[in-house]
């Protein structure tokens, strides 16, 4: 069993920064896969990162490529996501996700967090 709690939301200007963390709970953490998603208002969760269990494979969804970078400190059982030029459409609830096995942009990530809001304003 893994919870995973994410922080680090808020408002932010266009152009500005944020970085979320998503700390785990357990003894395994470095055994996982993580994945971060996002869902908007009125629209279907999408893919945004992923990293592999020791951080040697990421991917990236092609709207942030370039602006965000995922990462992970196992010793601290925490997955980042450093998003810099945010845009107004990256405005959504941001939640981090966990799975045994590479999920990269699959939704079939077994466990979730419960989310945090990013509003990026014009």
């Amino acid at each position: 069993q893994v919870q995973l709690r994410e922080s680090g939301g808020g408002l932010v200007q266009a152009g500005g920064s944020l970085r979320l963390s998503c700390a785990a709970s357990g003894r395994t953490f470095s055994s996982y896969a993580m994945g971060w998603f996002r869902q908007a208002p009125g629209k279907e969760r999408e893919f945004v990162a992923a990293i592999s269990a020791w951080g040697s494979t990421t991917a990236y969804a092609d709207s942030v490529k370039g602006r965000f970078t995922i990462s992970r400190d196992n010793a601290k059982n925490t997955v980042y996501l450093q998003m810099n030029s945010l845009k107004p459409e990256d405005t959504a609830v941001y939640s981090c996700a966990a799975d045994l096995r590479w999920q990269s942009n699959s939704p079939n990530y077994m466990y979730w967090g419960q989310g945090t809001q990013v509003t990026v304003s014009s």
